[in-house]
Formats: C-alpha cells, sequence, structure tokens
C-alpha cells in the first residue's frame, strides 16, 4: 500500500509516541524523512536517530528526548505544506514560530534546514512543518 503523505505519517508518528511516552518510535525510511530527522536532532527535539537497512525498505528509528521528570522536549508538532496546498515562503517571508522559540523546517534548493538557516543563506522555500 502507498502512502500519500510519508512526511505527515511520520510527525504524526513522532507526536504520538511522545505524548505517550515512548523511548522509540520506528517508521519506514526514505532521503528527506532523514532530513527531517537530522534538522530535529540539531535542534535538540530529538535524543538521535538511525537507519536500520532492511527489505523491502530501510526503517527510520527515532529515540525521543525527554527533559527531568519525564517532561516533553516536544511540545507540539504541525505539518504545513501539504500534498493538496504546498505552502512556500520567500526569504523575507520565512515564517518564526512562537516568536522564534521553535522552529520551522522549510525545504530549499540548498536542501532541507532550520528557518534559522534558510535566513542566514538567505534563501526561502516550501514550509514543511513547525515544531515547538
Amino acid at each position: 500500500m502507498t502512502m500519500t503523505d510519508p512526511i505527515a505519517d511520520m510527525l504524526t508518528r513522532v507526536r504520538n509516541a511522545n505524548s505517550a511516552g515512548k523511548q522509540t518510535v520506528a517508521m519506514p525510511s526514505s532521503k528527506k524523512l532523514v532530513e527531517i530527522a537530522r534538522i530535529m536532532q540539531e535542534e535538540g527535539y530529538i535524543q538521535g536517530y538511525d537507519v536500520i537497512p532492511g527489505e523491502p525498505r530501510a526503517t527510520l528509528e527515532i529515540t525521543l528526548k525527554y527533559g527531568a521528570k519525564k517532561t516533553k522536549t516536544i511540545r507540539g508538532i504541525k505539518r504545513i505544506s501539504k500534498p493538496g496546498l504546498r505552502i512556500y515562503a520567500g526569504k523575507d517571508e520565512l515564517p518564526r514560530v512562537l516568536g522564534g522559540l521553535g522552529t520551522a523546517i522549510v525545504s530549499t534548493s540548498k536542501g532541507v534546514m532550520a528557518d534559522r538557516d534558510a535566513r542566514k543563506l538567505g534563501i526561502g522555500g516550501e514550509v514543511i512543518a513547525y515544531i515547538w
């Protein structure tokens, strides 16, 4: 069975595992999902990720991060650009999530990156998701 929106599936799995207090969450892997996981790790929302090779497809396993007393590092995740309605932002219109406290993941011509990095490079692109 093919999946219409694997990015939304990934974000939903992470959101559900985070709210259930799970340590890890697994999903089918792709290059774009690995890049999104890399950004989430760089921004400090997850502890790490591994790509486990397998047939017919590799698996992406994300290790979630919690603070003291099991406080959640990820407060919310929202998919912005969807297959039915793509949302693009120019270099001057890149969104600030919670006034700069959150992160917008942007797919640019230079690859998938956080909104801060896109602002530094002066490029815009497709706004994939917000994380706070």
